[in-house]
């Protein structure tokens, strides 16, 4: 039989503990996730991720990733310096299949992700 999840109250979801961003290019900048759903073969997840202000790089040419931002902003750009996006709570961003960029996080950011991978 399967399962139906849900989630209520997004906002107050508990994130794990802050430690340093990895792809960062800016000194100090910290993350934090909650996972909240995992597909039974590993391929989509949900979770809440949290980051502190600065920049950092993102890779998705392994997945493709849907972000409604639910607090802060930030300002995303492609790796080649266009489609330039600024986004804010209530919004909804995806990066396609494939994307490659930078985020700036302007005010401590928190969003609602989803995930999909492709199987290797």
């Amino acid at each position: 039989m399967i399962s139906l999840e849900s989630f209520g109250d997004l906002s107050s979801v508990k994130v794990g503990a802050f430690a340093p961003k990895p792809t960062s290019l800016t000194d100090g900048q910290t993350e934090a996730t909650a996972e909240l759903w995992t597909a039974a073969d590993g391929l989509t997840f949900i979770g809440i991720w949290e980051c502190t202000p600065g920049r950092f790089t993102a890779d998705r040419t392994k997945s493709a990733e849907y972000c409604h931002i639910l607090s802060g902003s930030a300002t995303v750009v492609n790796v080649d310096g266009t489609g330039s996006r600024t986004v804010k709570g209530g919004d909804l961003l995806v990066l396609p299949l494939g994307w490659k960029g930078e985020w700036t996080v302007h005010d401590h950011i928190r969003k609602l992700y989803l995930i999909n991978a492709v199987s290797t």
